[in-house]
């Protein structure tokens, strides 16, 4: 058994055990030894240069699993993308290694109370210029409750920064956040700000590139990562109703043998194979290169939320009350499943986006 499998099987075994107290910091060591841990980072950083269609297959995978392990490998991973992509090499060569051998936990401090899928509401601000201080208020961060540093989207008097801010230190004030509807493992916090000390050698690229580039690394990357595991997620609803629906007999009938069940499994099975066709083609554009890569990729994700939005609930409904039991991967999958479908750009902007891309583009193809 290879160290990824031994990681999925333990985490089927953990799963609801974490959504109901949280995943441990044990499970980013676990993710680091099977070499996954920001695998698509060089292997001179601790990665091993795993291509999109690796680091899709991979998030699959855990996302068939736990979401809050595969949010694990996502928001670890966009943070260290955004580092290679726009760091110094002294920053990739002290941050990267740190990342992918699960030493340190980031987390993506972006949402604000008045800043959202659209971040230019952004009001936290960096000031000093030899070192800066940082204050503001972050909501919704995953991992925000055990993160040893967090990748900070502010203002400054020279524009939009992204910044590395260690959380150890006086004047972060972490506010662990429970029993939300979904991805209840991810360790959610609220992170307030006062004057927090950031050294300038943590600044990501030059003042202005903060949100238009350097976060745009960072929710692609964590996009991409996302449809993946949507497709893991709507792959195992569709597994658990299947197996129920052709062994649970009712009136000496299959439940699968009613015509609305075999409609319920058939849709889904659309729906999976749909989400996943266009995550391939995300994969392959990524791969290429191609400048389509970026919508490709908000497609993906946009198609692969729905999925599993709607497979999770037709699999509960398949389940019935089994599928409202504590232990239910397909219950919990479901309340999943809408969150998917808010971060990293709710569906509604993905849309908009999807939407200008048509018009843009009409006739092209005649």
């Amino acid at each position: 058994m290879s160290e990824l499998e031994t990681v999925l099987a333990e985490a089927v075994t953990a799963a609801s055990g974490w959504d109901r107290a949280g995943l441990p910091r044990t499970a980013a060591l676990g993710l680091a030894r099977a070499t996954v841990l920001g695998s698509d980072r060089a292997e001179q950083y601790g990665g091993r240069g795993s291509d999109a269609h690796e680091l899709g297959l991979v998030a699959s995978e855990l996302g068939a699993v736990c979401t809050s392990l595969r949010s694990l490998f996502t928001v670890q991973g966009m943070v260290a993308a955004t580092v290679d992509r726009w760091g110094t090499a002294a920053q990739r060569s002290t941050w990267l290694p740190a990342f992918t051998s699960g030493e340190l936990i980031a987390g993506l401090a972006a949402t604000e109370a008045a800043a959202g899928s659209d971040l230019s509401g952004i009001e936290a601000r960096f000031t000093g210029s030899t070192e800066l201080a940082l204050s503001g208020r972050k909501l919704w961060i995953t991992f925000g409750a055990m993160a040893d540093v967090l990748l900070v989207a502010g203002r400054s008097a020279d524009g939009p920064v992204a910044a590395l801010v260690p959380t150890d230190q006086p004047g972060v004030v972490v506010e662990p956040v429970v029993d939300q509807l979904g991805m209840r493992g991810t360790r959610l916090a609220h992170v307030t700000f006062d004057r927090a000390r950031v050294p300038a050698e943590n600044v990501l690229a030059r003042p202005g590139f903060g949100v238009s580039h350097v976060l745009g690394t960072a929710l692609d990357h964590g996009r991409y990562t996302i449809a993946w595991g949507c497709v893991g997620m709507a792959r195992a609803c569709l597994t658990d109703a299947a197996a129920h629906a052709r062994d649970r007999v009712q009136g000496g009938a299959a439940l699968g043998e009613h015509q609305a069940v075999r409609a319920m499994l058939g849709r889904s099975w659309v729906e999976v194979e749909s989400a996943r066709a266009l995550c391939v083609r995300a994969a392959g554009q990524r791969v290429a290169r191609d400048p389509a890569a970026l919508l490709g990729t908000i497609a993906a994700k946009y198609a692969a939320a729905a999925a599993a939005g709607a497979v999770s609930e037709r699999a509960v409904q398949i389940l019935g009350a089994a599928g409202c039991a504590p232990d239910s991967r397909a219950g919990r999958f479901f309340r999943d499943a809408k969150i998917m479908q808010i971060i990293e750009g709710a569906r509604e902007v993905a849309e908009q986006d999807i939407g200008e891309f048509v018009l843009r583009t009409a006739g092209a193809g005649r």
